[in-house]
């Protein structure tokens, strides 16, 4: 078609536009590889950024998460759970020792209560995250705790995050009542 209308064009743009015209095909192509090359090289920069991000963050577990801490008037757990059946609810600090972590993003924790119960600890608006691999380490915990009952499903959840197995996940047939712990700050320390 190009060729139908060369005699026109040649007349009033000249050789040189008939030229590029014949050629703009390779210019297309040229561009089109320029912008997926461009493209690919920003997509590799975000996952290295991803990595390094995350053996960072797990390299250094002690430190403060969430809102900052002030360490002093911390309560110990068995304080906590007395306000709790007393009055229904607590807010304040305690310290403890991470028992288990969410395995996939770090978004709560368990440790054990001198009751022989475990509390679950969540964060605040999803707000902030621990590192998954900080089982084990003393933590300060600022925030509030109350008496809820567990669904099974959201008990089954948890569970799952945690790695159990699909058979034990079968096995929570029944809600749970149990202290559980909405923080706004956590500040793990080094282990001793």
């Amino acid at each position: 078609m190009l060729f139908f209308f060369s005699p026109i064009l040649k007349r009033i743009f000249g050789l040189k536009f008939l030229y590029v015209m014949k050629n703009s095909h390779l210019v297309i192509l040229a561009f089109g590889i320029v912008i997926s090359t461009a493209c690919q090289n920003q997509k590799s920069e975000t996952v290295t950024e991803e990595i390094q991000t995350e053996v960072t963050s797990t390299a250094s577990i002690p430190g403060n998460y969430g809102a900052d801490l002030d360490v002093l008037g911390v309560v110990s757990p068995a304080e906590m759970i007395l306000v709790v059946e007393k009055e229904g609810d607590f807010e304040g600090k305690i310290s403890g020792e991470i028992k288990e972590v969410c395995t996939k993003k770090g978004c709560w924790l368990t440790m054990d209560l001198p009751n022989g119960e475990s509390m679950r600890v969540t964060f605040k608006d999803y707000g902030f995250f621990v590192p998954t691999t900080s089982q084990g380490y003393p933590v300060i915990l600022e925030g509030v705790a109350v008496l809820t009952e567990t669904d099974v499903e959201t008990l089954r959840h948890y569970a799952e995050d945690g790695g159990m197995s699909k058979e034990d996940l079968e096995k929570i047939t029944e809600p749970k009542r149990e202290i559980t712990f909405e923080a706004v700050g956590v500040v793990i320390k080094s282990k001793a």
